[in-house]
């Protein structure tokens, strides 16, 4: 069987794939990728046209974006528990965080990409919303969706680190903070954390 290949940079969107490796227990190689060399090197592009990560490859399979390669590692390892035994909710809040706050967080960061104007501010003010949101949804649960812990909360707490550059940082909401502590604790995650050499909050040492 090949291993599995992903193309990472620290801290970025391949952060949720990584740790979804690592929770699975499949060997894999990492193979970072800078963001000046991510654009120039045509190689990767050949990979990935947009010059972004993450990517997996798989044997003949080449996957991009984070949410895609977490759903086919939930179908290609159903033993792992990546995904719950009912999808709906799954799908619901996947979609969600990255088709909504995964690109909101990307116009807060990055303002000048999408035009002039308040664009940053805008975003920002969206994105505390879109945190609240997912706040008040943990209120009464351990996990994001189903019993156990899936790709969704993979996703979240990469989500949750960025948003630490927020006004109100996303983790100093109380029910995010215990849910990024829960999610902090998985083996896989505390091993991709140690392999991308991410610092964690003092907080959460």
């Amino acid at each position: 069987m090949d291993t599995l290949r992903l193309y990472w940079r620290p801290g970025a969107a391949s952060m949720a794939p990584h740790a979804a490796l690592a929770e699975i227990g499949v060997d894999y190689e990492l193979v970072l990728i800078e963001r000046d060399e991510a654009q120039a090197d045509a190689g990767y592009r050949a990979l990935n046209p947009l010059g972004v990560v993450p990517t997996l490859v798989d044997g003949d399979l080449v996957l991009t974006e984070s949410a895609a390669i977490l759903l086919y590692l939930a179908d290609r390892y159903p033993e792992a528990r990546l995904a719950p035994e009912e999808r709906a909710d799954f799908y619901r809040w996947l979609v969600f965080m990255t088709n909504t706050l995964q690109t909101t967080m990307l116009r807060f960061f990055y303002p000048d990409r999408y035009g002039s104007g308040d664009v940053g501010a805008v975003a920002l003010a969206e994105a505390e919303r879109h945190f609240d949101l997912i706040e008040s949804h943990l209120e009464s649960r351990v996990w994001l969706v189903g019993e156990h812990r899936t790709g969704a909360d993979l996703f979240l707490l990469m989500l949750t680190r960025w948003g630490r550059q927020l006004d109100t940082p996303a983790w100093e909401r109380p029910h995010l903070r215990a849910h990024f502590l829960r999610t902090l604790a998985l083996p896989g995650v505390q091993r991709m954390f140690e392999e991308e050499r991410l610092e964690l909050p003092e907080w959460a040492g």
